[in-house]
């Protein structure tokens, strides 16, 4: 179902899919000031999955305030009106239940996964953290402490420090570029009022999503996020729209060399790929299996099984609203790059010309596929699939749906996307004990 055939309409309810696929029903509505609250009933399962969606993340952020939705994510854990830090974490702990977040290039996500019978306590708690934390000037300042031994953990760790490198390389000082973290000089810049300014600004009501999946009613998960956000809800605003198109932010070939006194070298190899509502994304989901996504992928074989040059080697991808990014990430002993480097460079280019062959199309559909369904079984991806659908997609395919445009990929849009995205990789970032050597692409 499209954008423009989903009822914007606050107090609109309409089934989405009705669960005809082996997925459980899905049902959305449109409270009074543009809340939406999508779920998926699974009436087979003891246990629910309880989500509110923010349309915002790192990509929203200005220079200066680098980092600051990931820093708010931690200050809405620190209390609110009705609740302090310790009483926020204990409610959920005393029913075994699990409260987290996550903050992404493009939102921020925090969801609690309980008993079925204790959604009614998740919805209370993760409701109040998100609409009414207090962000206390005590508050931040304890937790600007915490986010830099994050990003010191961060920076101790090549394997994790090179992705956001590659990022910065690829994409340049821009928001999409700049880590999710912030920096420590952003981090230790950003003040209260401007966290606190931060969270009025970009969590209102019509860039919320609610998302539940599980054993779960419908109506009554609506009655109690009503009851929730009482007083919140008026007027007629429609849903903020999701984030759909743009310009982009053009990549930028070029090597990124970070000297550091480590057992390993940690390199990514790529360039820019293709956007979320881009028809060329099963094409390339498809390629990227082959590639480098599992034991039989070329990369695996030919870095790993073969040659014994490196225990992790794969590819992968990420779609943005305008863009994307397409990578080949390695890790090796640091006399070892250049050979690892030399073979990934091969089989990067002998892709981009001949494409896959009819048996690796094939595998590399069902690993698509398989991987999909598989990583669908429990309420947690449940709740993430169809909220972030609702957030930034303008459909809400069915798994039926999905699997139907993997199975439709054919030899030709392999070749096609494989031509346009392999045949630009050109950004290389590297870390390891290099000191000023140059490496070329």
């Amino acid at each position: 179902m499209t954008l423009s055939a989903r009822a914007q309409e606050p107090g609109t309810t309409h089934t989405v899919h009705p669960g005809t696929d082996g997925a459980g029903t899905v049902r959305r509505t449109v409270l009074p000031g543009g809340l939406r609250i999508i779920t998926e009933t699974m009436p087979t399962v003891r246990s629910a999955a309880f989500g509110i969606w923010a349309g915002v993340g790192s990509r929203d952020e200005e220079a200066a305030d680098a980092g600051a939705s990931h820093y708010l994510e931690h200050t809405l854990f620190k209390g609110t009106r009705r609740r302090s830090a310790l009483e926020i974490s204990a409610a959920l702990d005393a029913v075994g239940g699990d409260l987290n977040a996550f903050t992404a290039k493009e939102y921020t996500c925090y969801y609690a996964r309980v008993l079925d019978s204790d959604l009614p306590l998740a919805v209370d708690v993760v409701c109040d953290m998100v609409i009414d934390s207090l962000n206390r000037p005590e508050d931040v300042e304890a937790e600007r402490g915490v986010i830099l031994e994050e990003i010191a953990m961060r920076d101790d760790d090549p394997g994790d420090l090179v992705h956001d490198e590659f990022s910065l390389a690829l994409y340049g000082d821009v928001p999409l570029g700049r880590p999710i973290l912030g920096t420590v000089e952003t981090i230790n810049a950003l003040s209260r009022d401007v966290i606190d300014r931060y969270y009025r600004e970009h969590y209102r009501v019509p860039n919320l999503v609610v998302s539940v999946a599980g054993n779960i009613d419908h109506d009554d998960v609506v009655r109690r996020v009503s009851e929730a956000f009482a007083g919140r809800l008026d007027g007629d605003r429609p849903p903020a729209p999701p984030r759909i198109g743009g310009e982009g932010a053009p990549g930028r070939p070029g090597v990124r060399v970070i000297d550091k006194d480590t057992e390993q070298a940690n390199l990514v190899l790529g360039g820019v790929g293709v956007s979320r509502t881009d028809d060329r994304r099963w094409a390339l989901g498809v390629l990227n299996a082959a590639l480098g996504g599992g034991m039989s992928s070329r990369l695996f074989q030919e870095v790993r099984e073969k040659r014994g040059l490196a225990y992790s080697v794969y590819s992968y991808t990420a779609q943005y609203a305008d863009t994307g990014t397409f990578g080949v990430y390695a890790g090796c002993q640091p006399g070892k790059v250049d050979e690892v480097l030399s073979i990934c460079r091969d089989e990067v280019a002998k892709l981009a010309e001949h494409g896959l062959d009819t048996e690796e199309l094939e595998r590399g559909k069902g690993q698509l596929r398989g991987s999909m369904v598989l990583g669908l079984e429990d309420t947690g991806s449940r709740m993430s699939r169809i909220g972030k659908s609702e957030l930034v997609y303008d459909s809400l395919l069915s798994v039926d749906e999905v699997l139907a445009k993997i199975e439709a990929v054919t030899v030709d849009d392999v070749r096609e996307v494989a031509r346009e995205v392999l045949g630009q990789v050109g950004t290389l970032t590297v870390i390891g004990p290099f000191g000023d050597r140059e490496f070329t692409l």
